[in-house]
C-alpha cells in the first residue's frame, strides 16, 4: 500500500495531560510503517460537551502511514488503553487520560462501524481545528473545504497555546 498522509486529534485532562500528549506524540512516531511528520503546539481548551470537568490539553499530529485506516484506528486505540482510557458510551465527553482521534486519512470519506471519515464534527470543534491549522493550514476536510476555512467561522478565543 502507498504511504497516505494522516491526522489525529489528541486530548487529556487527566493526570498531566500534558506529559501524556507528549509521550503520545513518540508512541505514534513508533507504529509500524508509520512516520511522525509534524506534531502541534499543546492547546489548553476548555471541555467540550460535557463541560463540567476539567480544561482539556489537545495537540494534532501529521503522520505518513502505510497502515490501512482500521489498522491505524486500532493502534490509536492500543495507545489509549497503555495509557489507562477506558471508553464508555455512557460518558462520551466526560474526563479522559488520552483521547485519540483519527481526523483525516488522506482524502478518504468512510462511514462504518467504529470507523468514520473524515471524522464526524471536525469542522465543528475549533479544538481539533487548531492544532491541525498549525500543522497543515491547507488540508482540506473532505466534503466541508480547507482547514482554515473551517477554523475562521469558529470562535477561538477561549482557546490558548501552553507554555
Amino acid at each position: 500500500m502507498n504511504p497516505v498522509v494522516a491526522f489525529v486529534g489528541l486530548g487529556g485532562n487527566v493526570g498531566d495531560a500534558a506529559a501524556t500528549l507528549r509521550a503520545a506524540f513518540g508512541e505514534l512516531e513508533a507504529l509500524p510503517s508509520t512516520r511522525l511528520l509534524r506534531a502541534s503546539r499543546l492547546y489548553r481548551t476548555p471541555a467540550w460537551g460535557l463541560e463540567d470537568q476539567p480544561d482539556f490539553v489537545n495537540a494534532a499530529a501529521m503522520l505518513e502511514t502505510a497502515l490501512p485506516a482500521r489498522e491505524l484506528l486500532a493502534h490509536l486505540l492500543a495507545i489509549e488503553r497503555a495509557h489507562g482510557r477506558e471508553r464508555d458510551a455512557d460518558r462520551r465527553w466526560g474526563p479522559r487520560t488520552l483521547d485519540l482521534d483519527l481526523l483525516l486519512y488522506g482524502d478518504a470519506v468512510l462511514d462504518e462501524a467504529g470507523l468514520h471519515l473524515p471524522h464526524p464534527r471536525l469542522h465543528e470543534r475549533a479544538f481539533a481545528l487548531m492544532p491541525l491549522a498549525e500543522i497543515a493550514p491547507k488540508a482540506t476536510i473532505p466534503g466541508v473545504g480547507p482547514v482554515a476555512e473551517a477554523l475562521a467561522k469558529l470562535p477561538t478565543d477561549s482557546i490558548s497555546v501552553l507554555d
